[in-house]
């Protein structure tokens, strides 16, 4: 197995994704290959500072990698020796098995649509996050950025493409799935919410629940909650600075604890033709660590098979 790791896209430059890599390299099996992806006397040097070996890691070089402020379409065109397209590039040719970044994550997402593309009846792929439960299991939420705008049918497929995450990442045999909406009877919400509950309701690939308000994010009502990307995002957004703040104020109460990002790392972009994981810009070592793990575990999963074979 070969991880791609880009080690240019982090906000704390490139001693911090390499460290990351360090650790997870003395976890991980003799059988699993990390591919560090930039600046090649950077990525020497950070080592140097580990006392690594080298010779542990493939080293590909980039330049001219593309920051947090670069359009992200326009930059994987005027940037194609970037650290997010060469991983782009090796990816899709089959040099490595996954690759992962905490860079730009639009580019994140150009890139895995227009150069690995959307697996064929996958009709929006879609990023989701990790909600903690009261139960001190984790449960899916998506989609949380990468479509602001949803259709009926878009949404009821992320209920297919989170189940399966569920199932064959975080082994829940039977994911429960739910609609994210601001009450449980069926035709509460808007248009777009009702017309969904309907296709939800009628498909049998997934265990559909219902509705599911606000307040059940964090009970074990659902195992993952579909809502568009706009919603998600805010959602999201809401509950880090929730954690943030009990942080900041010194509270430390384990359930809280688990909201860190931290813990996971990185979340794969689901319904593409590879195994992309995208992380946050500001994780530190650990985060990378955790999220080259979890890369691991997606390529083992043969998750995008198994959303290929749902959809044929």
């Amino acid at each position: 197995m070969r991880i791609g790791v880009d080690i240019m896209g982090s906000d704390h430059g490139p001693g911090v994704p390499t460290r990351g890599a360090v650790l997870a390299l003395r976890e991980l099996p003799a059988e699993v290959r990390l591919v560090l992806i930039g600046d090649p006397e950077l990525i020497h040097e950070a080592l140097k500072a580990e006392g690594a070996d080298p010779a542990a890691f493939d080293i590909v070089a980039s330049r001219d990698d593309i920051t947090m402020h670069d359009n992200p379409t326009k930059a994987l065109v005027a940037k194609p020796q970037s650290s997010i397209a060469v991983g782009f590039g090796m990816l899709k040719e089959g040099k490595l098995d996954a690759f992962a970044s905490t860079g730009n994550t639009g580019a994140m997402l150009v890139g895995s649509v227009l150069s690995i593309k959307p697996i064929p009846g996958v009709i929006r792929p879609a990023i989701c996050s990790i909600v903690p439960k009261e139960n001190g299991t984790y449960g899916i939420l998506l989609d949380v950025g990468a479509n602001a705008d949803c259709k009926p049918d878009v949404l009821a497929q992320f209920g297919l493409l989170g189940a399966l995450l569920a199932k064959h990442v975080y082994h829940i045999e039977e994911p429960k799935v739910a609609l994210l909406n601001i009450g449980e009877e069926e035709k509460k919400g808007n248009a777009v919410t009702q017309a969904t509950y309907g296709l939800m309701k009628e498909q049998n690939q997934y265990t559909f629940i219902g509705n599911v308000e606000g307040r059940d994010l964090f009970n074990d009502k659902a195992d993952v909650i579909v809502c568009d990307g706009f919603t998600g995002n805010i959602v999201l957004k809401a509950v880090e600075a929730f954690h943030d703040l009990l942080e900041q104020r010194g509270v430390h109460e384990p359930f809280f604890d688990r909201f860190n990002y931290e813990s996971y790392g990185g979340l794969p972009v689901l319904g593409v033709n590879g195994n992309v994981i995208i992380g946050h810009g500001i994780s530190n070592d650990i985060t990378i660590k955790n999220m080259i793990l979890f890369t691991k575990e997606v390529v083992e999963s043969s998750l995008s098979d198994r959303i290929r074979e749902a959809l044929t």
